[in-house]
């Protein structure tokens, strides 16, 4: 959330004045993905090594619950790599955004 701070800069023709500017975008949403993910991937291991702790005997039995097991995972793998990539992209977006180039230009 760029757009909340503010920074100062100063007038090129008057250096002894600043002007209060405030960067523009919000490349949170990509953060909070991951970082949702990562709590939902923390909380899925916990409850499956309960699972696989606790009610062993169950898990050995049904054919079906390692099979889901096993999907729950491979989509939490599928989106951890979709959310490394939007992190990355919001990242570059944040680099881009406070170059001193576009700082200048805005």
């Amino acid at each position: 959330r760029l757009y909340q701070i503010p920074f100062e800069m100063p007038d090129c023709e008057d250096e002894t004045q600043a002007h209060t500017l405030h960067l523009v975008g919000d490349f949170s949403a990509p953060a909070e993905f991951f970082v949702t993910l990562g709590v939902f991937s923390f909380l899925y291991t916990m409850a499956a090594l309960v699972l696989y702790l606790r009610f062993h005997s169950l898990y050995g039995e049904n054919k079906k619950l390692p099979f889901a097991d096993f999907c729950v995972t491979l989509c939490f793998a599928f989106f951890w790599l979709v959310a490394a990539a939007a992190w990355g992209k919001g990242l570059s977006d944040v680099k881009a955004a406070t170059r001193p180039g576009s700082l200048i230009t805005a």
